[in-house]
């Protein structure tokens, strides 16, 4: 890897590799390898203290050897040329990796140790000695076990390397996919100050960037980041026994970024280059030099999880009952799983861990492994996605939550929960077991339909794991869903911060941590958008402009200052009409550049608009222009601009509406209250709201009609077709050009058109 992508641009601190032979001939010199042979016969895993016996008696003899003369030469011999290279007082890391460790399926990174900041011949054989007798801990013990893996036929090989001095500055971990759903078109990045350990052992939460692959070369596509509150930083120290301290992170700094814009995209692009020298998705750590810096790459090893799944399947995990949430943090494994909470404070207490029980603990590291792969789930007060504990999970695929800060404390003991990882990348405890459905579709045999079959998006977080599905893009993407859970402050409140009361501002100065108030809006939303488009590119994705109502936006932080009381919202100040009003041209403006970045810096050309809430021609006019002027000109570069056809002036006037706009997408929920005058929240009018109307349908017939002979798009993003079979039949029978649906009804309600179609 060194003298190969070394070639190629990427940093790498230069080191040399004591390989696994030199391995089976210290055991073989000593005759070690028949006393290790004699002390596992009688090895049971399933018995901890007879575990912990065995390793224990293996490891103090590896450390009792007495390395070779000649193997001793030969590596005092290549660590002088380190020193000659960096300086007689050359630090090192000192990295073991078993000949089982990176198999294609079978990774477990962490089995054996890494010792950091070494420096001197005497300290080097000690480490070497440390790492070789580390092919025998617990964990590797019974991982090995576990995977019918010979003890004795593996074997261990060390990297010695110059040290990087990240603990003057940062480090991390980087997948070349997303490691919850596998979508390959990221590369997803953990960063933290300090050596890498932290974020590996999860002593911190680290900050998380996601970066686009396809863009990667011609825009700069870091479609998300997420703040970690990096409360440790692991530091070198003076003493050989203990060259390692963690140290607290100041405010100012674990409120701040660990990697800038450039640094992130450099990361990215050296990833993307690691995977493409070896052919396969990788997990690579890297690390930042706090004296020269500048960034390097120390260790890579291909990703083991995804990377054998099955891409046709498709797998659904489906809550039917809902009970209190007791705890959230990031979701790992997107499964459900249930049991009894036993919670243990450290590793001492795993003898009380019992087969189907959740584990709940502050952290995990790779000496809980015995009890791991037993547990129904795993949840931790610390930690990120690239975690001991998140790594493990995912490879023993069981849900995992990690970085809830508080479980601990939250959770008692012997009683009864439900974790919840199905949805996106929050996970929830919930109390009691609840009941839920695992379904599993075979995707390669569903069937492949004339009319085009889109799905719905609310949540960005969610929007990867749907890209997995048989769908020809997004239909409708929601922006109020993105305003609601990424950012959750009334965009005016933003542009008006002065005016706002102590107890908002100190809601909004925590939310946006990490960004510039005046920003944040447009940071976040663009990420929230960037995140649907970038899942399903180069299909389209229709974003539907904000369409809040008055009573909605006052939820937000800072909303009622801006927002009127209005009798009847629902046919109030909503959508169309607000964006050229001067009380909100400034968000508008907002909004309108948090697309733009996502087209023009992003490259998400696949990104298309729709406009609410239209009544009126002059309206829709209005509405263009504002759009043009904040630089979303339709047709520019191939933007299409639809109008949500969802009030019935839009179809009585399709043709004038039609000559403006490059289509419809029929909103049937407001389509239907509208022509019924009926409020469809009012359950007293329950039995009159009913898209199937022959009024109803009557009207959408006329709006395909019109679409299709002037050859405009034409779909139906309401939720109509999601809930009645009869009506999706109605509008392929129609000839509707597309039909986006609810996640969860997707694949039914597609294998029914297609016999629709016949």
């Amino acid at each position: 890897m060194y003298s190969k992508l070394k070639r190629k641009g990427l940093n790498i601190p230069n080191g040399f590799a004591i390989t696994s032979n030199a391995y089976i001939y210290l055991l073989k010199y000593s005759k070690a390898d028949k006393k290790i042979k004699a002390l596992l016969k009688n090895l049971d895993t399933s018995n901890l203290k007879s575990l912990q016996q065995t390793g224990k008696s293996i490891r103090e003899l590896i450390l009792s050897l007495e390395i070779p003369k000649d193997l001793e030469k030969q590596i005092l011999k290549y660590y002088k040329k380190l020193r000659q290279e960096y300086g007689k007082n050359c630090d090192v890391a000192v990295r073991s990796s078993a000949t089982s460790e990176d198999l294609p399926d079978a990774s477990f990174a962490g089995q054996q140790e890494t010792y950091l900041n070494i420096r001197g011949e005497k300290e080097l054989l000690i480490a070497c000695k440390k790492c070789f007798s580390s092919l025998f801990t617990d964990r590797a013990i019974s991982y090995r076990h576990d995977k019918k893996f010979d003890h004795l036929k593996i074997a261990l090989s060390i990297g010695v390397q110059k040290m990087v001095r990240s603990d003057l500055a940062s480090s991390g971990v980087m997948f070349t996919l997303d490691t919850e759903s596998g979508f390959r078109n990221v590369v997803f990045i953990n960063s933290s100050y300090g050596l890498g350990e932290n974020i590996v052992k999860g002593y911190v939460n680290p900050d998380t960037f996601y970066v686009f692959k396809p863009t990667l070369n011609k825009f700069k596509p870091i479609i998300s980041r997420s703040l970690g509150n990096k409360k440790k930083r692991l530091v070198y120290t003076k003493y050989k026994k203990h060259p390692t301290k963690n140290v607290s992170v100041s405010k100012k700094y674990q409120n701040k970024f660990s990697l800038n814009d450039d640094e992130i995209l450099t990361l990215a692009r050296w990833g993307c280059i690691i995977e493409q020298h070896y052919n396969k998705p990788m997990d690579i750590e890297w690390a930042k030099d706090g004296i020269t810096k500048k960034l390097f790459i120390v260790q890579a090893r291909p990703e083991t999880v995804h990377s054998n799944i099955k891409k046709n399947l498709y797998y659904e995990y489906e809550l039917k009952e809902k009970s209190k949430v007791l705890v959230t943090g990031r979701s790992v494994g997107q499964k459900i799983g249930t049991g009894e909470v036993n919670v243990i404070s450290n590793v001492k207490g795993i003898y009380k861990f019992k087969k189907g029980q959740v584990l709940v603990t502050e952290m995990t590291d790779p000496d809980w492994e015995p009890i791991l792969k037993i547990a129904s789930a795993i949840v931790t007060n610390r930690g990120g996605s690239t975690c001991h504990a998140a790594i493990v999970s995912r490879e023993l695929g069981i849900p995992c939550i990690v970085g809830t800060e508080n479980a601990t404390k939250k959770l008692k003991n012997k009683s009864k929960v439900t974790i919840d990882c199905s949805k996106g990348e929050t996970g929830y405890v919930y109390s009691g077991v609840l009941k839920y459905d695992l379904i599993k579709h075979d995707i390669k045999k569903l069937p492949k339909t004339r009319t085009k079959i889109m799905v719905n998006i609310g949540e960005p977080e969610e929007a990867f794991r749907l890209s997995f599905l048989p769908v020809q893009g997004v239909g409708l993407a929601r922006e109020e869903f993105i305003a609601g859970s990424y950012i959750r402050i009334h965009p005016n409140a933003l542009l008006n911060f002065n005016k706002l009361s102590s107890k908002d501002k100190r809601k909004i100065l925590e939310i946006t941590k990490g960004y510039k108030i005046k920003d944040f809006f447009v940071d976040k939303m663009a990420e929230g958008i960037a995140k649907i488009a970038a899942a399903f590119y180069p299909k389209p994705v229709i974003l539907r402009l904000s369409d809040f109502k008055t009573n909605e936006y006052r939820t937000l932080i800072g909303g009622s200052l801006f927002e009127p009381n209005e009798d009847n919202p629902m046919m109030g100040w909503r959508g169309a009409s607000r964006y050229y009003d001067k009380r909100f041209i400034g968000a508008f403006k907002m909004e309108c550049l948090a697309i733009k970045r996502v087209i023009k810096e992003y490259g998400l050309k696949n990104l298309q608009i729709m406009v609410p809430m239209v009544r009126t021609i002059k309206e829709g006019k209005n509405v263009l222009n504002m759009l043009g002027k904040n630089g979303l000109k339709k047709g520019k570069n191939g933007l299409k601009i639809y109008a949500m056809c969802e009030i019935p002036s839009n179809i009585i006037l399709a043709d004038e509406f039609l000559k403006i706009f490059d289509g419809f997408s029929i909103g049937s929920n407001d389509l239907t209250q509208f022509t019924l005058a009926t409020d469809r929240d009012n359950s007293m009018l329950s039995h009159v709201y009913d898209e199937r109307n022959p009024a109803v349908k009557k009207l959408i017939m006329d709006a395909i009609k019109a679409c299709n002979k002037r050859h405009k798009y034409i779909g139906i993003c309401g939720q109509a077709p999601s809930d009645y079979l009869d009506f999706a039949k109605f509008l392929v029978k129609s000839k509707i050009q597309s039909i986006s649906l609810n996640p969860d009804s997707v694949i039914s309600t597609l294998i029914k058109i297609k016999k629709f179609e016949r």
